[in-house]
């Protein structure tokens, strides 16, 4: 055998260097024996007939593996040693916040602790997690974290909220998970294994603030090799800190007997002294000498040579064990090496035969090499397993690939899609891993999921002389995450010819792929055509696989509704993108139904309803929060909905600064046609509300040449052409406006009610105008932005031939603009504005959120009534009810809590407190928050209910 070395450790977070991997440093160097060769290490298997392992326990995310993770192991009933000095010093750790159980590979730190959790001396009811290198993530983390206390606590609220994305998490989120903590009646206990594998310093601020924001009510119990990157030096000077280190985990000379005699050897003291003097205490060490002294002809000599020898410890160890096994349990160990956890049958699918559960359950009752998981899996010590991997690489490097192979097929048809792919992925069988992730209806996790980026990143490793189906599907949708519509396209022309009417997953791939490109493209017929050939798919979809992935008909749903808002089929929209809002609410949903909701929003806005817009962002914002969100992974049409309504209410500064996010914070463009007109017509507004005009048609310009070139729909025309009538108009060119709008469609009521300011303006057809105008006004279906405009433009109608019903539409326009703040239409018609209140200063007063410059002072601001023009609302009182939350921002803002203040107490973003304060404002109609608290504490919005 040759000489096989671990990898030394690095330095602790200290700075010190960690304690061995392997052993603690010998005092003699031992040489390596040759373990009995193995015949060939890795045997081709003869194909098996399936066999079923127990039903894996099936977690919310859908890894049923998960479950061997967030469950202690069982400690062996025969060979273990229970150690009742280091139980009585955990029961007394467990009373401080956090607990270190920090030695070296092989220490049975793990064990000690899942012993302790066994036999119930705890301070309240416990969570386990088992790290795993991968979860270095804080979104990732804090999943599993979720997990672990739903599966041993329970009882966690939906309203915590579950990250999105594995690179972030929000602080909103530790937020709602300490709140929880703390209103629980007992201390609850966090154990994490293994958490060397965290390194990531953001995740352990994190952790450190969810021991700070939970007082001691949380106990966290950290088992590792090193030390984690928390400040252990605050939570020591502060007392909350108990430690369990190399020199208390150690066995002691009585504990070295007690294992050796549990092992059948019973010899004298100076074999015992000599074991315990060679191995320092180290347990794996005395296990495995045990192990390998049972077969030795005088045991108690072989134990007293045990000091003697130039090379490795580990190395002799593991070479003495390896070679006391039978060949069965070496080719086992070797072929299962690759595996971190390891089921019988997915043994016996491994080695071809059917010992794998004997094997392995042996090797658990005598503590040696495997832990017992929940659910009959078994787990290889991570020490072992790498160094039998080296083995194997060493002696059968071309077996490797093929075993990885050989487990993915096992996995994928056992539930374990997601491990099977990254076995595939590993042995470079792309094709295989192709089809894991399109027959798993998987696909739309690439585009969507908590894992995009690692499953991204994952298949741009596939080489371009992969040509399977499912690989060509994978690769167009790759293209698609980086907007590059025409190769997934280009690809997809090719490739769906070739598939087989009869494979569902491929054909709904294929959908899939043409959604996606149809929304980037704005093309309408792609996506009719994707939405018909979803319809005759979806019922052959078996339901549990649609459950298991809500993403891959939300990501159709959502895509299909983008696209027909584009070309302003807007009903349709509706359905679609409303299909996607209600799907079920889940780590690969979470951006969908936030950007679906913002869409419908957007919607809102269109149809003159910026009030409902807002409010829709409010909720797709409270969501964002709940599923952790980072908010470079936000939809855009988010601030562009915010933008728009701020311009109607003549909030110039809110609009730019909404402007600015949109572009902003890293965040990664969408691409969408939808987004790039938006943010052109708005923009243009922004340039006419601050008197620009023709800024504003060179930035239409801009936007049609550059942002739309290739690109258009009747629906972005009309967008384009409405928002330059509208400049021409401010610039005092109503011939212009109305050339603007020639070869347009006019369809959108907005757009109505703006060719008849141009045609009024141009003296043209001013009946039909009026006609039309009227027909818009009384339409229940138009919003009132819509319905504010059309009723002044009647009243500057009437007041041009002196009509008596002037001054009563003008009231009606102020009206139906007061609920929503609506000054910006006003502001178009200034300077009739301006005169016609002088003539009417009781409705002028009454309306006193209009600018100050369109109203004339007056002493009389809150008349009791107006002859001509009707009942004036009591100045300050709401003109819609504050919601229960919008009540709980102001009672902290009552308090002077500061904006991040009130989100930290409420669990909250910033940016949620602000557009709940700001809606506040408004119905308050106040300027801030100061005036907003004095106004609801006047009308004694704030008592008590």
């Amino acid at each position: 055998m040759p000489y096989i070395r671990a990898a030394p450790e690095p330095l602790s977070r200290t700075g010190h260097a960690s304690p061995p991997v392997l052993a603690p440093a010998p005092t003699a160097a031992i040489p390596v024996a040759e373990p009995a060769p193995v015949a060939d290490p890795v045997p081709t298997a003869a194909p098996l007939p399936a066999v079923e392992p127990p039903a894996p326990a099936r977690l919310p995310n859908g890894d049923p593996m998960l479950a061997t993770r967030v469950r202690p192991p069982h400690p062996p009933a025969a060979a273990f040693l229970r150690r009742d000095r280091l139980l009585g010093r955990l029961d007394e750790a467990a009373l401080r916040p956090v607990t270190l159980v920090n030695g070296p590979a092989g220490a049975g730190k793990t064990l000690l602790v899942a012993d302790w959790l066994a036999r119930g001396r705890l301070p309240g009811p416990a969570g386990w997690l088992t790290l795993e290198p991968s979860d270095n993530q804080p979104g990732t983390f804090w999943a599993y974290v979720r997990e672990a206390l739903q599966t041993g606590v329970a009882g966690l609220p939906a309203e915590v909220g579950a990250p999105a994305r594995a690179e972030h998490v929000e602080p909103s989120l530790l937020l709602r998970l300490a709140a929880w903590i703390n209103a629980r009646p007992r201390p609850l206990v966090l154990v994490l294994d293994e958490c060397e594998h965290l390194d990531n310093l953001r995740l352990a601020e994190q952790l450190h603030d969810l021991v700070r924001h939970t007082a001691g009510r949380l106990r966290l119990v950290l088992v590792g090799r090193s030390e984690p990157l928390l400040p252990l030096h605050r939570y020591r000077a502060a007392g909350e800190l108990a430690e369990i280190r190399a020199g208390e985990l150690a066995l002691n000379r009585a504990e070295t007997a007690a294992v050796l005699e549990r092992h059948g050897l019973r010899v004298g003291p100076a074999a015992v002294g000599a074991v315990h003097h060679a191995l320092s205490g180290w347990t794996a060490g005395v296990r495995l000498l045990a192990l390998a002294a049972q077969d030795a002809d005088d045991p108690e000599a072989y134990l007293g040579r045990i000091d003697a020898g130039p090379t490795a410890l580990s190395d002799f160890l593991l070479a003495e064990v390896l070679r006391t096994q039978p060949a069965p349990t070496q080719d086992l160990l070797l072929r299962c090496s690759i595996l971190g956890r390891v089921h019988p049958d997915l043994a016996d699918a491994l080695t071809g035969r059917r010992d794998g559960r004997r094997i392995l359950d042996r090797l658990h009752q005598d503590n040696a090499f495997t832990d017992a998981l929940p659910d009959g899996w078994y787990r290889l010590h991570p020490m072992f397993a790498g160094i039998l991997r080296l083995h194997l690489r060493a002696a059968a490097p071309e077996r490797v690939d093929e075993l990885r192979v050989r487990a993915a097929h096992w996995l994928a048809g056992h539930g374990q899609y997601r491990a099977a792919l990254d076995h595939a992925a590993e042995a470079g069988a792309w094709a295989l891993a192709a089809r894991l992730l399109v027959d798993e209806y998987a696909l739309g996790e690439l585009l969507a999921g908590r894992d995009a980026t690692r499953l991204c990143a994952l298949f741009a490793r596939m080489p371009p002389t992969e040509h399977s189906p499912a690989a060509e599907l994978v690769r167009a949708a790759v293209h698609l995450t980086r907007a590059e519509a025409a190769s997934a396209l280009k690809i997809l022309e090719h490739v769906e010819p070739l598939l087989p009417a009869e494979r569902t997953p491929l054909q709904l791939a294929a959908v899939l792929v043409r959604t996606g490109a149809a929304r980037l493209l704005g093309s309408a017929p792609l996506a009719d055509r994707a939405a018909r050939r979803a319809e005759e798919l979806e019922h052959r979809v078996p339901a549990e696989l649609l459950e298991r992935h809500p993403e891959l008909l939300t990501l159709m749903a959502a895509d299909l509704g983008s696209t027909l808002l584009w070309h302003g089929r807007l009903d349709e929209a509706c359905r679609a993108l409303e299909r996607a809002a209600r799907a079920p609410l889940s780590p690969t949903t979470a951006r969908l139904r936030h950007d679906a909701l913002c869409r419908l929003a957007l919607i809102d806005h269109l149809r003159g309803r910026p009030g409902r817009a807002e409010r829709r962002v409010r909720e797709a914002d409270e969501e964002a929060d709940r599923s952790s969100l980072p908010p470079d992974s936000r939809t855009e049409v988010r601030d562009l909905v915010l933008a728009a309504t701020a311009l109607e209410r003549d909030e110039p500064a809110e609009a730019r600064a909404a402007l600015h996010r949109m572009t902003g914070g890293g965040r990664t463009p969408d691409h969408d046609p939808v987004v790039t007109l938006g943010s052109g017509v708005v923009r243009a507004g922004l340039h006419l509300a601050q008197g620009r005009p023709d800024s504003a048609l060179r930035q239409l310009d801009e936007t049609r040449r550059h942002g739309l070139a290739d690109r258009t729909s009747d629906w972005s025309r009309e967008r384009l052409a409405v928002t330059a009538c509208a400049a021409h108009l401010a610039a005092g060119r109503p011939g212009a406006a109305l050339a603007a709008l020639d070869d347009v469609p006019l369809r959108a009521p907005d757009s109505l009610v703006v060719a008849a300011r141009a045609r009024l303006a141009a003296g043209r057809d001013e009946r039909g105008t009026l006609a039309g105008l009227r027909a818009l006004r009384d339409d229940p279906a138009v919003g009132s932005a819509t319905r504010t405009r059309a009723l002044l433009l009647l009243a500057q109608a009437q007041a041009e031939h002196d009509g008596p019903d002037s001054a009563r539409l003008l009231t009606e326009a102020l009206a139906a603009a007061e609920p929503e703040r609506l000054c910006r239409p006003f502001r178009e018609s200034a300077p009739w504005v301006r005169r016609r209140l002088r003539g009417l200063p009781r409705v002028a007063a009454a309306h006193g959120w209009l600018p100050a410059d369109l109203r004339p002072p007056t002493r009389d601001p809150v008349p009791e009534r107006c002859a001509d023009a009707g009942p004036v609302p009591t100045a300050g009182a709401p003109v819609e009810p504050l919601t229960g939350r919008e009540r709980e921002i102001l009672l902290c803002a009552a308090r002077l809590l500061s904006t991040q203040e009130i989100a930290d107490e409420l669990y909250v973003s910033p940016n949620t407190v602000k557009t709940h304060l700001k809606s506040v404002n408004r119905k308050l109609r106040t300027a801030n928050r100061r005036d907003a608290v004095r106004t609801a504490t006047r009308l004694r919005l704030l008592d008590a209910p």
